[in-house]
């Protein structure tokens, strides 16, 4: 008996550490923002390089979404599907919409041991002003433990605030054609830390140009684009074998 409980603790133990080192609801497939913590706030004039993400984590944000695949209302075909993978992604940020505002998602992962960790974004931000002050983006995949940031892109809609990832459209926005696929593989001096993902999203400062980005596919393999992630595979599957089991019962 003792020893049956001890392999029981101790399996409850390797159970949670499993769980502990998980992604909750990373491709937003749930269709809400579980797992994760949100925030918004006014820009206030701020300069970009000194705006701190997670002061914005109020749990408050009604200018961002959970979106469903199409088109992105102000950059058409120009961005591809604002959904990388499955059914839905999140935007931060009100697209086209202007106000000097600012919106933060953020999402921690305890004890990581799997081999990489993978995020996917796309971003339109409308060009004006210096590049303290333009609208803007900052995404950061910390090391909580190590206390560094290996992953870091702060960009603005300011000449020369972005890079090759951007294209400049003719109606003035800094847009990537593409979904970023960001890739941190998780060597043996980071196995096992807490890693911290985090999104803003901001107006220009002086409040009349919209930026805005969206972000998808946060886990520990890249989700192949376009095609349903494991759980809507699964409620397809329940889905497909109702309707067989209904159409057995109709030929009997």
């Amino acid at each position: 008996m003792k020893k049956s409980a001890l392999f029981l603790a101790l399996s409850a133990l390797a159970t949670g550490s499993a769980f502990a080192a998980s992604f909750v609801n990373g491709g937003f497939e749930d269709g809400n923002t579980n797992g994760w913590t949100i925030g918004s706030g006014s820009r206030n004039g701020q300069n970009l390089a000194a705006m701190n993400p997670s002061a914005y984590l109020n749990g408050t944000d009604t200018r961002s979404a959970v979106v469903s695949p199409g088109l992105d209302p102000i950059m058409g075909s120009l961005m591809p599907n604002i959904v990388y993978s499955g059914n839905h992604s999140y935007r931060a940020q009100d697209a086209g919409i202007v106000g000097g505002y600012v919106s933060v998602i953020s999402q921690t992962v305890n004890n990581y041991t799997d081999a990489n960790i993978f995020f996917a974004w796309l971003a339109a931000l409308e060009g004006a002003h210096s590049a303290a002050q333009a609208a803007g983006m900052i995404i950061q995949l910390q090391d909580l433990t190590a206390g560094d940031t290996p992953i870091s892109r702060v960009y603005s809609a300011a000449s020369g605030g972005v890079d090759a990832r951007f294209t400049l459209a003719g109606n003035g926005y800094y847009y990537t054609s593409q979904w970023q696929i960001e890739q941190l593989a998780i060597d043996t001096s980071r196995q096992g830390h807490d890693f911290k993902l985090t999104l803003l999203a901001t107006d220009c400062g002086p409040t009349g140009h919209s930026g805005y980005v969206y972000l998808d596919g946060f886990g520990a393999v890249t989700p192949p684009v376009n095609v349903p992630e494991p759980a809507t595979l699964a409620l397809m599957g329940l889905g497909l074998a109702g309707l067989g089991l209904s159409r057995r019962r109709k030929a009997a």
